[in-house]
């Protein structure tokens, strides 16, 4: 989609609605291209058991998430 400046102040739903779609928007000003608003994309929420490192250290451990949490941050010597 191209946009001027003047439709960014009074088409600003008509851009949201094209940003919606994942299309991006170029800004023209006097006709020249200034620049260019891009869509966010998409957060992806994952859970922590499902992220590659658990398990990479011992491959048959069956330790909860949260307990290898645990033992990972933990102080490295218990005299402090």
């Amino acid at each position: 989609m191209k946009a001027s400046v003047v439709d960014l102040r009074y088409k600003m739903n008509d851009i949201l609605k094209a940003l919606d779609r994942n299309e991006t928007v170029s800004v023209l000003y006097h006709g020249k291209m200034k620049g260019v608003i891009i869509p966010a994309k998409a957060k992806v929420t994952k859970k922590i058991k499902d992220h590659p490192f658990f398990g990479m250290s011992v491959k048959d451990t069956q330790k909860p998430v949260l307990e290898e949490l645990d033992e990972l941050r933990k102080p490295r010597c218990d005299d402090i």
